[in-house]
């Protein structure tokens, strides 16, 4: 490509929804990574689509509603396009209910999902006996939202980056910038913004995750005692994460996911003899406010940021690349407050 209007630099989750958003817009875009697509946290494993509790709402749990309810025609429509699958499944979610008064809460969280959730998913207060996850609880109950999803990341990705090879955009490891650029530089991005503002713009949280071989593939994905367990569609369970404010390397799985696993085979009966197949480790960027920091960039004309998807990256990326085509295309602010600086 001789010349852009929007260089993207990042090959991440943030990253690859923006450029194809620019481009369905019209826009010529170059994506450049060094280390290539999904090398950062959008490598991740766990692939978990599951939305905010329905009460103390707020622009953020707004936000991420709407890219959840978009979700089904987005992830179809990259599909079709680069003709590469994403896995992504909206089978929803249990969550085992220990007491009355958590029974009490999940109820009125029900009522209010009706007006929050616009009538297009629902949180219920159902019984647990029969699930093929062989969990229970001691209230018999548990909660079922039918809004959560999965998503295999690595698919997810590299149905993103087959989308945009079709429309004539590959990703490059080092190009000139042209044109306005999208910084979608996760982690190392953070602190980079950090160093330019000198002051914190957040940090990073690393995470451990593993996956098993047990095919629950169209089973609602489990919450239980803050264990996250996806069935993928390719007949494991990926569970995850921890959360580790510091640590010695970036990458190395080490301890911590050996007792993820061993709290999971605990908590979840069909995993006690599940096999591991993998394990994962890597930093996701969290910006200082925890929501996802999408803005102009500092004293840069022309330069963006779209960062900080901690834990919630995949679910919002639709919204993501739709807010940030209109701030760099049209010089339209539709971020909600609270998501810059």
């Amino acid at each position: 490509m001789a010349s852009c209007d929007v260089t993207v630099m990042g090959a991440g989750i943030f990253g690859l929804s923006c450029a194809w958003a620019l481009v369905q817009r019209g826009a010529k875009v170059r994506v450049i990574d060094p280390f290539g697509p999904g090398a950062g946290a959008s490598g991740g494993v766990v692939g978990a689509l599951a939305p905010h509790v329905p009460d103390q709402w707020n622009p953020k749990k707004q936000f991420q509603l709407q890219a959840l309810l978009m979700a089904d025609r987005y992830w179809a429509a990259v599909t079709e396009a680069g003709g590469a699958p994403s896995s992504y499944a909206r089978t929803g979610r249990i969550q085992p209910l220990a007491d009355q008064a958590a029974v009490t809460l999940a109820r009125q969280r029900g009522l209010n999902a009706v007006d929050l959730w616009q009538g297009q998913a629902n949180w219920q207060v159902v019984p647990l006996a029969d699930n093929r996850w062989g969990i229970g609880s001691a209230t018999g109950l548990g909660v079922f939202d039918s809004l959560s999803a999965r998503i295999s990341p690595h698919r997810a990705v590299a149905a993103l980056v087959a989308t945009l090879r079709a429309r004539g955009v590959a990703v490059v490891p080092d190009a000139p910038l042209q044109g306005q650029v999208i910084w979608a530089t996760g982690y190392a991005g953070i602190k980079d913004l950090t160093a330019a503002l000198g002051r914190s713009a957040g940090g990073g949280v690393k995470g451990q995750a593993a996956v098993l071989a047990c095919d629950l593939r169209d089973q609602p994905q489990l919450f239980i005692e803050t264990l996250h367990a996806i069935p993928h569609a390719d007949g494991t369970v990926a569970i995850g994460s921890t959360s580790e404010n510091q640590w010695d390397d970036d990458s190395k799985v080490d301890a911590q996911v050996e007792a993820l696993i061993a709290r999971a085979r605990d908590l979840v009966p069909v995993l006690r003899d599940a096999p591991v197949v993998a394990r994962w480790a890597g930093v996701r960027p969290k910006a200082k406010s925890r929501a996802p920091l999408l803005a102009a960039y500092p004293d840069r004309p022309g330069h963006f940021i779209a960062n900080g998807g901690f834990k919630i990256g995949f679910g919002v990326a639709p919204m993501v690349g739709e807010v940030m085509a209109d701030l760099v295309l049209e010089g339209r602010d539709t971020i909600p407050a609270g998501f810059g600086f």
